[in-house]
């Protein structure tokens, strides 16, 4: 038998796109990648379908080094919208150090994870869509997170310090 992957139609693109978000709302995002993917052949720029693409890779963030961190944060550059892209990025970053930190990798190496989501978010907020608060609400997610004690983070304090004006780099 010959194994060779099959072209969808442009008219059944609409159809597509609601089977990937209900196999990513059922937890099934590799299912949800590959009608992405489907779609993205004959549709190489389809936003929803980048979006979409780009959130099932997140979905399947463990926290290891086979996460396909990359492969999310260029397909969210692909997004034509400032705000998306910034809001997006925000996303991968969050979700990536989520994982990261539920894999039990220690608080001080995902900080710079979630710092890194925030300023995306930060951003974001600046050019959002009049009424569109998500990109607030991925903030408040992150600072609440930063706050909660069971990590540990009021640790990381001392080790946070910085160098002061007149100390010497280690020889």
């Amino acid at each position: 038998m010959d194994y060779q992957l099959k072209r969808i139609s442009t008219a059944g693109i609409d159809e597509a796109i609601a089977k990937a978000e209900l196999y990513r709302s059922l937890n099934e995002p590799e299912e949800a990648e590959s009608i992405c993917r489907d779609i993205l052949t004959i549709e190489p720029e389809h936003q929803f379908a980048l979006r979409l693409l780009g959130l099932a890779l997140t979905d399947q963030f463990k926290g290891t080094g086979s996460d396909r961190y990359r492969e999310a944060e260029q397909i969210f550059e692909k997004l034509q919208n400032a705000y998306e892209r910034l809001y997006y990025t925000g996303i991968s970053c969050e979700r990536r150090a989520k994982a990261q930190l539920n894999a039990g990798n220690p608080p001080l190496s995902v900080l710079p994870l979630f710092e890194e989501a925030m300023r995306s978010f930060a951003d974001a907020e600046k050019i959002r869509p009049s009424g569109n608060d998500d990109a607030i609400l991925r903030w408040n997610r992150c600072v609440r997170l930063l706050q909660d004690p069971k990590y540990g983070w009021e640790e990381l304090e001392h080790e946070l310090i910085p160098f002061d004006a007149y100390d010497a780099p280690p020889r």
